[in-house]
């Protein structure tokens, strides 16, 4: 084939992927002629970076700083060894700043002083491209800062690097014909999930202090289940989407939101209430004038919340880890002294969906043909198959799309209302509920997704917290068991067939903490109780261990 015959967008590639190697290149030059390190190490290697970037929570990483002991240019060094995006240099630029900030005054410049962030590639970043994994885009930088990286720099943030999401951003996959396809850090079989599954990736991998995402079905909470992360899904307009580029932008039916990851729940609420207290309203118009509630927060934490449990919703049977973690969670809320009582939503899940998905089509997929179009790429398999999957519907086929969303919205706040506590009478406080059916699953194999986009449907708020993972021991003898299993529609087959024990043994699984629509305070205290009770139940497990190690030596063997 001639070079004139050969399609530009393998070109467009090509030129991107060596602009991104050469800025890493240059970064290490730079930082190995200046501090003689000849290679990058490794995490989990015990160097002194890997102390550098093993804080766990914003608020120990901030006791450093303060303390002198840990300066933002050394940690933003650190944690950029470990990354492959390229904002380096305007990142160290800022460390230092805050540095000379910080030796002047002695304080530091507000809540989130030399935090290392990451962002997914769709948020506006000054200079920098936002792909949405589209060929496209690239080399088309933008013209200013989004809403929330203005927002975070002024409290002292530092953003070092955008990551990969997958064509469209619309799948629980990671993958584009642009920067390739993201796997998952245990098994690189598998996938990371997505659409945030870059972000995902890099925190799991000590990459990142708070990585940003966005979540129209849950491409947030997905990731973090699969990696075992903490993320958080608000209810729309709570922050602020200003300036963040997505597919199908001016579709009002389902907004995507955007909001944090982390490895800590601690982290999760500190950056959550950071940018709500930075009044983002004020910048963005769609953004809703409501203060943090600290009432709302500590309300959740100081008395026994009434707990409805998910534990099938009626369409995708949970894998038998899924089911056990989510049980045991559940058992530990209720030695805990909080109520727990069964939540029941018969076929409302699955009619919520069916209206969902017709808003992702309804306008016959031109959207995303016109970006796909402008690079000259091909399809990613699962973009072709949904933007061919319907016609453009009418304005008026719209208006009652509206109107049935409307009414199951209602169905739902109604369940929510009286599924109620047997002994008080008292409405539920949250909902706990698995995030996926199935751990992490082998690339392209992710297809029901109808455990987290409820959630985008109603909009509520839910948080993803770490609870457990697969277990050969624990859970091997379930095996002969679902042999015996009729599954009930296609769905629930595919995802039976997917299970696959050997594979699957050591991937994280999640649970869903999920509350009523603007109550991200509730959601967040009550995640926090959660994970202090899941931690607390760990850490007596371990004590009990070595308590019957120690007892075990101090008995006479037998002869």
């Amino acid at each position: 084939m001639t070079a004139s015959t050969t399609p530009q967008w393998p070109q467009t590639v090509s030129k991107k992927r060596n602009s991104r190697d050469e800025a890493v290149r240059r970064f290490l030059d730079t930082q190995d002629a200046a501090s003689g390190i000849l290679y990058i190490d490794a995490p989990g290697n015990g160097t002194a970076d890997d102390a550098k970037t093993s804080f766990e929570s914003i608020g120990d990483l901030l006791g450093a700083i303060s303390s002198g002991t840990l300066s933002a240019t050394e940690l933003c060094t650190a944690y950029i060894k470990r990354l492959t995006e390229i904002l380096f240099e305007d990142a160290l630029r800022q460390a230092n700043e805050l540095d000379r900030f910080f030796k002047e005054n002695g304080s530091l410049v507000g809540p989130l002083h030399g935090v290392p962030m990451t962002l997914k590639d769709q948020f506006d970043v000054q200079g920098y491209d936002s792909t949405l994994g589209y060929v496209g885009r690239a080399f088309k930088p933008a013209e200013q800062d989004c809403v929330l990286v203005g927002l975070l720099r002024k409290m002292g943030a530092i953003i070092i690097a955008k990551s990969n999401l997958p064509q469209s951003i619309m799948w629980c996959e990671t993958e584009n014909p642009l920067f390739g396809l993201t796997t998952h850090p245990k098994n690189t079989d598998f996938t990371p999930g997505g659409s945030t599954g870059g972000e995902g990736t890099l925190l799991a991998l000590q990459g990142s202090v708070v990585g940003w995402g966005t979540d129209i079905g849950g491409s947030i909470r997905i990731p973090s289940h699969m990696l075992g992360l903490y993320g958080l899904k608000p209810s729309s307009t709570r922050l602020p989407y200003q300036g963040v580029s997505v597919s199908t932008e001016g579709q009002e039916h389902v907004p995507s939101v955007i909001g944090p990851m982390s490895r800590s729940i601690d982290s999760l609420i500190h950056v959550t209430k950071a940018v709500i207290d930075s009044k983002p309203w004020d910048d963005d118009p769609k953004c809703s004038p409501l203060s943090w509630r600290d009432d709302m927060f500590e309300d959740a934490q100081t008395r026994p919340l009434i707990i409805a449990v998910m534990r099938d919703d009626g369409v995708v049977r949970l894998h038998p880890p899924v089911t056990r973690v989510l049980d045991d969670v559940a058992r530990k809320l209720a030695q805990s002294g909080h109520e727990i009582v069964p939540w029941k939503p018969g076929t409302l899940h699955q009619e919520c969906i069916d209206i969902m998905d017709q808003y992702y089509t309804a306008d016959g997929g031109e959207d995303i043909k016109r970006d796909v179009a402008a690079g000259g790429e091909p399809y990613i398999p699962h973009v072709e198959a949904l933007v061919n999957r319907g016609s453009p519907i009418s304005v008026y086929q719209y208006w009652q799309l509206n109107k049935q969303k409307l009414a199951a919205q209602k169905r739902y706040l109604d369940l929510w209302n009286s599924t109620k506590s047997t002994v008080s009478g008292r409405p539920i406080d949250i909902l706990l509920c698995p995030v996926m059916p199935h751990s992490a699953v082998p690339h392209r194999k992710c297809r029901w997704v109808g455990y987290t986009k409820v959630f985008n449907f109603v909009d509520y708020p839910s948080v993803v917290l770490p609870a457990g993972e697969v277990s050969r021991e624990l859970d091997g003898t379930t095996v002969a068991d679902m042999a015996a299993y009729e599954p009930r529609n296609s769905l629930d087959e595919w995802n039976w067939n997917l299970f696959d024990l050997d594979t699957m043994d050591g991937m994280p699984i999640g649970v869903q903490v999920v509350a009523r629509r603007l109550q991200e305070e509730k959601v967040l205290g009550a995640a926090k109780v959660v994970d202090e009770i899941l931690k607390g139940a760990f850490l007596e497990q371990t004590k009990l261990s070595l308590d019957d190690g120690l007892d075990s030596r101090k008995r006479p063997r037998d002869e």
